[in-house]
């Protein structure tokens, strides 16, 4: 045979256009049945406005015990859509939902709860940054139930400039004692927090549902995480946005969730855009047969301090999520931030990326499994199985890409290609790692053909 090389080359290209090709043959099949398996709401046709209940929409009105009294009487209709009419709707304390509900705001309509903390007592179960507890009630708060939703075009403001601000510089007493708890395998029903420990509640809470819609409405000044989706399942969440500007405004959070879909959301929020969580540390571990997994995001606008993020609690594991076609509207710190760290175990794994524009970032791409520093090496986790293609950069003011596992647990099997980062300080670091692979990789601008040595 006269060119022996010629032929083994011919041979890995073809070997690795195959292989491409059944990761994308088994990607597309993996995401058709996800939304397969989504299923929204099931809403009886019967319609109440919050007004028959005593609502007024003019600002000053407490309209708590008018949407207590509606969600009872559709309790006892076994569901239907609560509608809430133009004006400004106060609310002081928390809205529980029951099954079959569709909240459904009309255009011009703004629920506006208090910021009274005594409110939004008595405890209810919650989790706080990855460990379940019991805390002031979500504002908006579901547990244990089914087909519910909320729709329309108005507004959902949670009041959280204010005296929930203030929590932030005194919460790590309460936030460090949730964590002992954790470790120490505590008991859930002995965690009680709420009055005295100032951990800020979720706009939203949903813990335990299923059959989840959220559609359309906009999601204003959290007191802390916006929108938590807590165990559950076949979640939609699709065409909302935001302006949520106070401390750890997530915009949206998924902790042990299955069968998601986020498309089509406006984000303009103080901190991650999208979260995929799964449980923190001890507790976390022994939630290993919940992790979140099955997830769909596309066609979304990001805006605001990290656009995807899965971890730093995530120890339970995130596997097969699939992220298609978004783009930055504005400045992020971090386009793709995966954190953890080796107090946490766990994994992220099977998740693939294609189709990022970006703008100004600090860094564009960066995986971490040292977020913090913390950990002594016990609980490493692992990244592993990651593909990511299709993205866009105009500027990294710090680095381009950053991948970083552990000595003991590197960062295995990631495929990079067609990335294109204009601008960047630093181009690339890589450590502790294994297996990387680049195809189609700028950071900076494209080298031309060499110069000649001038003689």
């Amino acid at each position: 045979m006269k060119h022996p090389h010629k032929m083994i080359l011919l041979l890995v290209l073809c070997c690795s256009c195959f292989s491409q090709a059944q990761i994308s043959i088994d990607k597309d099949s993996a995401m058709l049945a996800i939304e397969a398996r989504i299923v929204e709401p099931v809403i009886p046709e019967y319609e109440v406005s919050i007004t028959r209940f005593g609502a007024r929409g003019d600002s000053v009105t407490d309209c708590k015990m008018a949407f207590d009294r509606a969600m009872k009487h559709l309790e006892k209709r076994k569901g239907g859509r609560l509608t809430v009419p133009p004006g400004v709707f106060t609310v002081n304390g928390p809205i529980h939902f029951t099954d079959h509900v569709n909240l459904h705001l009309a255009k011009g309509a703004k629920i506006r709860f208090g910021d009274n903390p005594e409110n939004y007592l008595p405890m209810v179960l919650t989790s706080w940054e990855g460990t379940m507890l019991y805390n002031y009630s979500p504002l908006i708060y579901a547990r244990d139930k089914r087909d519910i939703s909320i729709t329309g075009e108005g507004v959902i403001d949670g009041e959280g400039h204010s005296s929930w601000a203030q929590w932030k510089a005194i919460e790590n007493a309460g936030k460090q004692l949730s964590r002992d708890l954790n470790h120490q395998g505590t008991d859930v029903e002995k965690r009680n927090f709420g009055e005295g420990h100032y951990l800020r509640p979720q706009l939203l809470q949903f813990l335990n549902c299923k059959n989840i819609l959220l559609e359309g409405v906009r999601f204003e000044d959290s007191p802390f995480w916006c929108v938590h989706m807590l165990r559950s399942k076949n979640i939609t969440i699709r065409g909302i946005s935001y302006h949520a500007h106070n401390k750890n405004n997530d915009g949206i959070d998924l902790e042990y969730a299955s069968d998601v879909l986020i498309e089509e959301v406006e984000f303009d929020n103080a901190d991650d855009n999208i979260a995929i969580k799964a449980g923190r540390d001890d507790e976390g571990r022994g939630n290993a047969k919940m992790p979140s997994q099955d997830i769909l995001i596309r066609n979304n606008r990001f805006k605001g301090l990290h656009a995807l993020v899965i971890g730093s609690e995530m120890s339970a594991g995130v596997q097969r999520v699939f992220v298609q076609d978004n783009k930055a509207s504005g400045y992020l710190k971090r386009g793709i931030y995966f954190k953890t760290n080796s107090d946490r175990g766990g994994y992220i794994r099977d998740i693939h990326i294609s189709g990022l524009d970006l703008l100004e970032v600090e860094d564009c791409l960066f995986m971490t499994a040292n977020y913090h520093g913390e950990g002594d090496g016990s609980y490493p986790s692992k990244i592993s199985d990651i593909s990511i293609l299709d993205v866009t950069c105009l500027n990294a003011s710090n680095t381009g890409i950053v991948i970083e596992g552990f000595n003991t647990s590197k960062v295995e099997n990631v495929f990079l290609e067609n990335i294109n980062i204009q601008n960047a300080k630093n181009g690339l670091t890589l450590t502790q790692t294994k297996n990387v692979q680049f195809s189609e990789v700028v950071i900076g601008e494209k080298a031309g053909t060499p110069s000649a040595v001038s003689h």
